[in-house]
């Protein structure tokens, strides 16, 4: 219990970071880490859900970190309810899911908000470091994609709509 509420002081924080590195997350098993974990790779950072029409992308998601894990690259997925309630379960039912269905042996996390006041601090952080159209900075659905450099600076943001096949030359070039 008091790691927790430890966990909980430390969080409050997060809302001044200033690098990726700093943020503290929690992985899908409970277990409470930083982005620093991940330090030195490229990172394609995802809000997921398991009942959406973009959920097939876990496939694309899996083979993207598969063929690169070995040259840097790293895909972190955070599941998220925000949109239509397509991710209603629980940390283990996501992780059955994931693991039953698509072999997802890519870093998961706890479930989080990704959009209004209770917005994870690393997605307020996200957002404001790479914009949406029209300079909008909430996410408009699941499966939108930030991808960070090796240093630690966001590149890009992509939409829902952006497979993890378009994204191989992108990620090739950054791990060159």
């Amino acid at each position: 219990m008091r790691l927790d509420s430890h966990w909980m002081e430390v969080t409050a924080t997060d809302r001044s970071a200033s690098k990726i590195y700093d943020f503290r997350v929690k992985t899908l098993d409970g277990r409470h880490t930083t982005v620093g974990e991940f330090r030195g790779k490229v990172m394609l950072i995802v809000n997921l859900a398991s009942q959406c029409g973009f959920t097939p992308q876990y496939e694309g998601l899996e083979a993207l970190y598969r063929n690169y894990k070995d040259r840097g690259l790293v895909v972190l997925g955070f599941p998220c309810n925000q949109f239509g309630g397509q991710e209603p379960g629980d940390e283990k039912e996501i992780r059955q899911f994931c693991t039953d269905k698509y072999d997802i042996t890519f870093p998961l996390f706890s479930k989080i908000d990704v959009n209004g006041k209770n917005a994870d601090p690393l997605y307020s952080w996200l957002k404001s470091q790479a914009k949406g159209i029209l300079g909008t900075e909430s996410i408009k659905w699941n499966f939108t994609k930030f991808l960070v450099d090796a240093n630690g600076d966001v590149v890009d943001r992509f939409g829902s709509n952006v497979t993890p096949k378009e994204l191989v030359t992108i990620v090739e070039k950054m791990l060159d």
